[in-house]
């Protein structure tokens, strides 16, 4: 009897051990950004060059053509990313494309149980193929991701490892740092985005 209720006291504590961590992991959600903040300069500025914009036909860019936000490898994601995470997933969404390419923003989501996930992304001439795990490390939020692709020296398959650790600094602060694994014999590189939240 005692042996029993041993047991549950150790159900007891582990049960309770774990509602707490999960109570204090953060939620990521929000609209968050690395561009710096424009100031009242930077506004009147911004406008006085779409005016003369405007007065030269309103054409952007090289052939008329505005060109889109490019990628940001400091987190392996945007500039300006959207997150949604609920009970078991995380969703990260950015726009990569240009507005003349008529794509949609890329979304990757990730199971927050530390199951399997595949996201597929059309780059290129083709589908890349993404799989991760995630794994919290207190509360830190750790993505793993191998990347799939081929050796354009022999065609044979190539496997690349990313590893993003997501840490909420503060509410209006997100650091993202990635571990990127070296590559037909490169060596690893790391790298550090600091992103502020946006409001609304």
């Amino acid at each position: 009897m005692k042996a029993v209720a041993t047991l549950l006291s150790v159900f007891a504590i582990a049960f309770v051990s774990n509602e707490a961590a999960a109570q204090a992991r953060p939620d990521f959600s929000g609209r968050w950004t690395t561009e710096p903040e424009a100031s009242a300069d930077d506004q009147g500025r911004g406008q006085a060059a779409q005016g003369q914009r405007g007065q030269r036909g309103g054409r952007g860019g090289r052939g008329g053509r505005g060109r889109g936000p490019t990628g940001d490898m400091g987190s392996g994601w945007g500039p300006t990313i959207t997150i949604a995470q609920e009970a078991n997933t995380l969703a990260v969404e950015y726009v990569f494309f240009g507005r003349g390419d008529l794509q949609p923003p890329l979304r990757f989501t990730y199971a927050l149980d530390g199951s399997e996930t595949k996201n597929r992304v059309m780059m290129g001439r083709g589908i890349q193929e993404q799989t991760s795990r995630t794994a919290w490390e207190g509360s830190n939020l750790v993505i793993t991701t191998v990347h799939d692709f081929t050796n354009p020296q022999n065609g044979q398959p190539v496997k690349a490892e990313v590893k993003q650790v997501l840490t909420l600094a503060s509410p209006t602060q997100l650091v993202v740092e990635v571990t990127r694994g070296g590559v037909l014999g490169g060596p690893a590189t790391t790298s550090r985005a600091e992103y502020r939240r946006l409001e609304g």
